[in-house]
């Protein structure tokens, strides 16, 4: 979720900064099916709810957040594979999996369209991006707020953008949005969620 070079406090600190949003993973992540790559995976704060027949595949581009990452697999016993690497560019063959899971992560990518159109080169046809993003807000006041503040955001939360347009994105990269819905207020809050599918033509 971080910039490649990363930083161990934010590292030790990021499961209590996104404890609030823990109960909405499962409701994202138990839709995976097959081969599914996870990208910004964290400190694996999802593996937990990926059903046993999964064959995991995570990238963090971040080397603190990614030993934590591991030390939870193996806690868990979950088999996952990880790679650091940013999602800009995947170290993956074309139409390689069933699933992608993307949990507040392209508020962060530096370059957020180039990672779009990588996840929608490494789905199979047919397959199925499942994610979770903040949002630009659609009330004038409080995109003001967020515009206002996003620059001091984004240095305090390792990158993070509050006025990114995650689903402009997905679609320009040639997916299909289906199911988008909010999650934990409509979108004149300042802080925004949707949650839904992004599909690959078949």
């Amino acid at each position: 979720m971080l910039r490649p070079q990363g930083h161990p406090l934010i590292a030790a600190a990021i499961d209590l900064v996104m404890a609030p949003m823990d109960r909405l993973r499962p409701r994202v992540v138990q839709h995976a099916r097959g081969r599914t790559l996870e990208i910004g995976a964290g400190t694996g704060l999802n593996f937990a709810y990926y059903a046993d027949d999964v064959e995991l595949v995570a990238i963090e581009p971040d080397p603190h957040m990614l030993r934590r990452a591991r030390a939870r697999a193996e806690r868990l016993g979950r088999a996952v594979e990880l790679v650091q690497t940013g999602a800009e560019a995947l170290p993956f063959e074309d139409d390689s999996f069933d699933t992608v899971v993307a949990t507040w992560v392209f508020c962060t990518i530096p370059d957020a369209a180039g990672a779009a159109a990588e996840v929608a080169r490494v789905l199979k046809p047919g397959g199925v991006l499942l994610f979770v993003e903040h949002v630009h807000s659609d009330h004038a006041p409080a995109r003001a707020v967020q515009h206002a503040i996003n620059p001091a955001w984004k240095q305090m939360a390792g990158g993070c953008q509050l006025v990114r347009e995650p689903v402009a994105l997905l679609e320009e990269a040639g997916l299909e949005i289906r199911d988008l819905r909010p999650w934990g207020g409509e979108r004149w809050t300042v802080f925004p969620m949707l949650r839904g599918d992004a599909h690959k033509a078949p």
